[in-house]
């Protein structure tokens, strides 16, 4: 199955593919294992940051050798690409998707760039899906004290479904990833903004292209279940799987006299494991 075919039918059946970050290898055995587990297909991302910290013929090699291995579908992502060499690099490696983000942009310079990405994209893999986004939702996968700065959550400031058609229209991308009041990073000891699930409605309602829900991590069950019933095709966690995996290396180093590797790392494993396969029951409808 191609990454467009499995979001052709995750969105036929209201539901969702789960897009998982890593940079190592056990969250990288934690994705591929729950999603083993309930038989669902897979999303990995690496940031421009954890592809240079992985290597990304190295990410490209463990998602095809895991492809080959249990024969799930698995697919790479370059997640929030802004540097269009890399992007290019990505799509050498075997990338299956990239995302050009130029959302801190202007909206005309981000359209402009992102046209020219996805151009150079394809000239490299004509197969390759190329995704854009509008709308700034900030840009790391952190614990949050406040709002990202310029992060845009307010009716006001969030895009609309015009200038979403208008975006995906003239860059020609195959997904969209729209500011819908969803934000980058989880707040400390609070919920996460409401997401705007009209506006993923009219978005679904006016253009074809997959809509793509980033900054997940803090966002309420109640708003993933509507989010994606109003036409959300995948789903991007990241600090939540990164809080786990420290609390489980922090469990693991607990014990002093531990200094095995092997035996460290199958604790953030266990602990990433558990967040990936709560998160993929409730996209798949299965809770």
């Amino acid at each position: 199955m191609t990454l467009k075919e499995a979001l052709d039918q995750a969105r036929e059946g209201k539901r969702a593919l789960g897009h998982f970050n890593i940079s190592d290898i056990a969250a990288f055995r934690a994705i591929v294992r729950a999603a083993g587990e309930l038989k669902v297909p897979i999303l990995i991302g690496t940031s421009e940051g954890e592809a240079e910290f992985v290597d990304m013929d190295v990410a490209a090699a463990m998602v095809k050798d895991a492809r080959e291995e249990t024969g799930q579908d698995i697919f790479l992502n370059a997640d929030h690409f802004r540097d269009l060499d890399k992007a290019k690099m990505a799509a050498k490696a075997g990338y299956d998707s990239i995302i050009y983000d130029g959302a801190k942009l202007s909206h005309e310079e981000n359209t402009v760039k992102t046209k020219e990405a996805a151009i150079a994209i394809r000239e490299i893999n004509p197969n390759i899906l190329v995704e854009g986004e509008i709308g700034y939702i900030g840009e790391s996968s952190k614990l949050l004290d406040a709002l990202p700065e310029g992060a845009q959550i307010d009716e006001g400031a969030l895009p609309t479904v015009e200038e979403v058609k208008r975006y995906v229209d003239e860059t020609g991308v195959d997904l969209i990833a729209p500011a819908v009041g969803n934000i980058h990073g989880k707040f400390k000891g609070a919920p996460n903004p409401d997401l705007k699930i009209d506006l993923i409605r009219g978005i679904r309602a006016a253009t074809d292209v997959h809509i793509i829900l980033h900054g997940g991590s803090g966002v309420s069950d109640e708003d993933f279940r509507a989010a994606i019933e109003a036409g959300v095709s995948a789903v991007h966690i990241n600090t939540e799987i990164r809080i786990a995996w420290k609390k489980g290396m922090e469990r693991a180093l607990s014990d002093e006299e531990q200094i095995a590797p092997y035996k460290i790392f199958p604790e953030a494993e266990e602990a990433v494991y558990e967040v990936v396969l709560k998160r993929l029951k409730l996209f798949s409808g299965l809770v």
